[in-house]
C-alpha cells in the first residue's frame, strides 16, 4: 500500500503569515510583497522540481505571474486578521517517477481546484523519500477587475474529506497506469482495522530546523508516534501480518518488508523486525523460495490465522453441502416450475439444484443469465414447502435488486450479522438464505455467515460470478467454495436484447475482453475523444439526446472513481436545467457519514438543490423508509422540509420523508461501477479510465438491456489496442486453499477437486471427507515448515 498524506490549512494574517512569502518559499522564487514592502528570496531553495500556476480559462493573463497574483490576493483583503489563502499539501507516491508524479499532481489540481473556479499555485518538492506537492489556492471569486467576494462554496466543511477521497482514487489510477499493483487508502486507520497510529508529514521547514540543531514540536510529536508504532510492532510483530491480510489471503516477502518500512525506518530495528517476522510461528509458507512457477511469480506466505479462517470456511461449506434435510416435494417443485413457465431449460435446472435437499448450493452464472428468475421460482417452491426465504448481499443496492427481481425480502450481510448479534433475528432449520453477488464476499465474512447458518441448521444458496467484481476484503470465498462443493452454471445470457451484445457479454464472462470490446467497436459503441473532459462532454450530450422523449427508458452513467461520478452527476443535472426540465428548485441540506482521522464518524453536510424530476440516490439504509444504500429513484415533490420519491422498479413504490429524519441523498444520474453491480437498466453510458480492469469492464458493460456505449480519452488510453490491454488486466483474489497442491499436498487437493459422475461437479464423499483430509495434511505441513 502506498504512503498516504493529505492535509489542508489556511494562511492567515492573524498568525503573522503572508501569501506572498508563502508563495515565494513554496516555489523557491524571489517575490516582493507590495503591502509590507518586503522582499522574500528563496531562489536558492533546493528540491523544487516543478512550479506552475493554474487558472480558469477566462482568467486574465496577469494571474499567471506569481508576484502579481499573490499581491492581488493580499490587496483584496482589508482586515488585519484576514484569511488570505488556503494551502493543500499531499504526498506523492514514491513509486512513481518524477514525470509521472508531476502529471498526477497537475491532473488533480485541474480537476479539483481549477474546474470550480479557483486559481491554484502548484509546487512539487522532490525530497529523498519525501516527495510531495504544495498547492496554494485563492479563496475569492476571480473577476475581470481582480478578486471579488469570498466563495463560500470553497469553504464547505466536507470539502477536505472529498478531496482526500478523490486524491486516493486518482492516485490509484496513475499507479495502475504505471503498472504498479499498489494502492492508496484514504480511510482512517481505525476504519481499516489498523492498530497503529497515523503519522503526519513534516516538510522541509522542519528538516531545516533540525539541521540547525533545533527540535520543532511537530517533529517531536511525529517521533513519539513513530516510536509508539515501532514499540507496538516490536511487542507484537504479527500486527504487520494482520495489516497484510485485511485485503489479501496470501502475500510475498516484499509485501512484508514494505509494510514494516511504513512504520520503522531505522536500519537495525528494521532488520531485527524482519528476522522476527520471518521466524514467527504465525507465518506459513505456501510456496517456498525457488519453487515459483508460471502460475506463481514469487514465494507466497500466509498466516496461521488466515489459514484457519479459510480452512474452517471450507469445512463448514462441505458439511452443509453433504446434508440432505431440505427436501422439496416433487409436486411442489412441478407446480412452481409450471407457474414460472418462461424459464429456460438452464434456469429450470438451476432452480432444481437450488431446491435440492442439500444444505448448501452454489449457482455460478454469467451477468444477465437470469439467476434472479430462477431464484423467484425456487422461492415459490420453498415457501410452499414451509420454509422461510431470506435474501442477503454485501451491498444495499445488490440486496435491493435481489428483492425487486425475485420478491425475496433482502438485507445486507452486515445488517443480518448485526441482527444476529443483538438477538433480533432468530433462524432455524426452516430458513433458507439466498446470498446474492457472493463473489464480492471475503473469506472472513463468508466464514462468519456460514458458521451462523450451519449452527442454526439453515440452508444457504450462494449466487455469484467469479469474473465480476472481486472482494474488497481478503480471499475469493465464493470461488473456493464453488470449486469444493460443486456448482450449477448459468451461461446463456438473457439480459441484452440484441444478439451481438449477448455474445459480447458471454465474451466478457469468459474473460475474453478483446473479443467483447471488438464487437462494441464494430457497432460504433466505443467513442474516443482527445481528453477526458471531452469524453465527459460527449457522454453527457449522448445521454441527454437519447433521454429526450424517452422518459420511460431507464439509464445510468457509470464511472470508476467517485470523483468522476460526482462530476458526471453535476454535468448531467446542468444539462437538464439548460433544457428547462428541472424547475422550482429547493435548496436543502444533505448529509453523509464520513470517517475522521481518529476513526470516529462525522456527519458531513452540504447544500444541494433538488427539483421535481431529479434523479436521486439514497446513501444510507433505512428499514422503516424501505430504502438501502444505493437505492435510486425520481423526485416527484420537494419542499424545504420534505421530499417524495418514486423508487425504481416494476412496482414504482413511492416514499416520503422529512429531512430532519432522512437527509442522506446524492444525485442519481451517475454511479460507480462498484455501486452498480447487480443493477439492470435499459441504457448504460460508461466512462473508460486507466484504473479499470477486466472485472470492472465486465460489470460496467453488462448492466444494460438495450444499449451500452463506452467513452474513452486518448490522453488516458491512446488507442483501441491500449484500451483492450488495460481492460484485459485481471486481478483475481486468491485463497490459502489455492496452494494445496504444493509441498506434498497434491493427492489431497486432487481428491478434493475431482468431480463425480453427476453434474454439476461435486466433491467425492468418503469416510474421511476431503476437507478433513486436507485440513489434517495442511496442519501436519505447517508444523514442519521452514521459513
Amino acid at each position: 500500500m502506498a504512503i498516504y498524506h493529505f492535509t489542508a490549512k489556511v494562511i492567515s494574517r492573524s498568525k503573522g503569515r503572508s501569501a506572498v512569502a508563502a508563495a515565494a518559499y513554496r516555489s523557491a522564487s524571489h517575490l516582493h510583497d507590495y503591502r509590507q514592502d518586503l522582499t522574500f528570496d528563496y531562489a536558492a531553495k533546493p528540491d523544487v522540481i516543478h512550479s506552475e500556476i493554474f487558472a480558469p480559462r477566462e482568467a486574465p493573463e496577469w494571474v499567471h505571474n506569481r508576484e502579481l497574483l499573490w499581491n492581488a490576493v493580499e490587496a483584496s483583503e482589508k482586515r488585519r486578521d484576514s484569511q488570505v489563502a488556503r494551502e493543500v499539501e499531499f504526498a506523492l507516491p514514491v513509486e512513481l517517477a518524477q514525470s509521472q508524479a508531476i502529471a498526477l499532481a497537475r491532473e488533480f489540481v485541474e480537476r479539483e481546484f481549477v474546474a470550480p473556479g479557483m486559481v491554484a499555485d502548484l509546487n512539487v518538492h522532490w525530497d529523498e523519500g519525501n516527495s510531495h506537492a504544495h498547492v496554494m489556492l485563492t479563496m475569492r471569486e476571480l473577476t475581470p477587475d481582480g478578486f471579488g467576494l469570498k466563495a463560500t462554496g470553497w469553504n464547505r466543511r466536507e470539502l477536505l474529506a472529498e478531496w482526500r477521497e478523490h486524491w486516493a482514487d486518482l492516485a490509484n489510477q496513475h499507479l495502475l497506469r504505471s503498472g504498479l499493483d499498489i494502492r492508496i487508502d484514504h480511510r482512517s486507520y481505525r476504519e481499516q482495522g489498523i492498530e497503529l497510529e497515523p503519522t503526519s508529514h513534516l516538510g522541509r521547514a522542519v528538516d531545516e530546523m533540525r539541521a540547525r540543531g533545533e527540535q520543532p514540536e511537530r517533529f517531536r510529536q511525529l517521533e513519539e508516534v513513530r516510536e509508539r508504532n515501532a514499540r507496538k510492532i516490536e511487542q507484537r510483530p504479527e500486527i504487520v501480518f494482520d495489516n497484510l491480510t485485511r485485503r489479501q489471503s496470501t502475500f510475498t516477502r516484499r509485501d512484508i518488508a514494505r509494510e514494516v518500512f511504513r512504520y520503522v525506518d531505522d536500519g537495525e530495528r528494521f532488520r531485527n523486525l524482519m528476522t522476527r517476522l520471518e521466524g514467527s510461528p504465525e507465518l506459513v509458507v505456501l510456496v517456498p523460495e525457488g519453487r515459483a512457477s508460471h502460475m506463481v511469480e514469487d514465494s507466497r506466505y500466509t498466516t496461521r490465522t488466515m489459514l484457519r479462517v479459510e480452512e474452517r470456511m471450507a469445512e463448514i461449506a462441505f458439511e452443509m453441502a453433504v446434508g440432505d434435510r431440505y427436501a422439496v416435494p416433487d409436486g411442489v417443485l412441478a407446480s412452481a416450475l409450471a407457474k414460472h413457465s418462461g424459464l429456460s431449460s438452464e434456469q429450470r435446472e438451476a432452480m432444481r439444484q437450488m431446491t435440492s435437499p442439500r444444505g448448501l448450493e452454489v449457482v455460478a452464472g454469467f451477468a444477465g443469465a437470469g439467476k434472479s428468475a430462477a431464484v423467484a421460482a425456487a422461492r415459490d417452491a420453498w415457501e410452499a414447502s414451509g420454509y422461510r426465504v431470506h435474501g442477503a448481499a454485501l451491498s444495499g443496492v445488490a440486496a435491493e435488486n435481489l428483492e425487486r427481481s425475485s420478491d425475496v425480502e433482502s438485507r445486507t450481510l452486515a445488517s443480518w450479522e448485526l441482527a444476529w448479534k443483538n438477538g433480533k433475528a432468530e433462524i432455524s432449520g426452516r430458513d433458507v438464505f439466498v446470498i446474492d453477488e457472493a463473489g464480492m464476499v471475503g473469506s472472513r465474512q463468508m466464514a462468519r455467515v456460514l458458521s451462523k447458518l450451519h449452527e442454526a441448521g439453515a440452508k444457504a444458496v450462494l449466487i455469484g460470478d467469479t469474473e465480476q467484481l472481486q472482494p474488497i476484503e481478503a480471499g475469493a470465498a465464493f470461488r473456493a467454495i464453488a470449486e469444493r462443493t460443486g456448482y450449477q452454471e448459468l451461461t446463456s445470457v438473457r439480459r441484452q436484447q440484441v444478439l451481438w451484445q449477448r455474445e459480447a457479454s458471454h465474451d466478457f464472462a469468459k474473460g475474453d475482453v478483446s473479443h467483447a470490446l471488438g464487437r462494441y467497436e464494430e457497432h460504433g459503441a466505443i467513442r474516443f475523444t482527445t481528453s477526458r473532459e471531452q469524453a465527459k462532454d460527449q457522454l453527457i450530450r449522448d445521454w441527454g439526446e437519447q433521454r429526450g422523449g424517452q422518459a420511460e427508458k431507464s439509464s445510468l452513467v457509470l464511472a470508476h472513481t467517485r470523483a468522476d461520478m460526482a462530476e458526471l452527476n453535476q454535468r448531467a443535472r446542468t444539462s437538464l436545467k439548460q433544457r428547462g426540465e428541472l424547475k422550482h428548485e429547493v435548496k436543502i441540506e444533505t448529509s453523509r457519514e464520513m470517517a475522521r482521522e481518529d476513526g470516529s464518524v462525522a456527519i458531513e453536510r452540504a447544500e444541494r438543490a433538488f427539483a421535481p424530476g431529479d434523479r436521486v440516490m439514497f446513501l444510507k439504509n433505512d428499514r422503516e423508509l424501505g430504502v438501502k444504500n444505493g437505492s435510486l429513484g425520481t423526485v416527484t415533490a420537494v419542499s424545504p422540509d420534505s421530499m417524495r420519491v418514486t423508487l425504481d422498479g416494476p412496482q414504482q413504490r413511492a416514499v416520503a420523508f422529512n429531512f430532519q429524519d432522512y437527509g442522506s441523498l446524492e444525485y442519481g444520474y451517475a454511479a460507480t461501477v462498484h455501486k452498480a453491480q447487480g443493477a439492470t437498466v435499459d441504457r448504460v453510458f460508461v466512462l473508460a479510465t486507466p484504473g479499470m480492469d477486466r472485472h470492472l469492464a465486465y460489470v460496467g458493460m453488462t448492466r444494460h438491456r438495450e444499449e451500452a456505449t463506452l467513452y474513452a480519452a486518448r490522453d488516458d488510453l491512446k488507442d483501441f489496442q491500449t484500451l483492450k490491454e488495460r481492460f484485459s488486466r485481471a486481478r483475481p483474489k486468491d485463497t490459502t486453499l489455492d496452494y494445496a497442491r504444493r509441498r506434498g499436498l497434491e493427492p489431497i487437493a486432487e481428491a478434493l477437486d475431482k468431480p463425480t459422475e453427476r453434474q454439476p461437479r461435486r466433491a467425492k464423499e468418503v469416510n474421511l471427507s476431503p476437507i478433513e483430509r486436507f485440513t489434517r495434511a495442511q496442519r501436519e505441513f505447517t508444523g514442519r515448515r521452514k521459513v
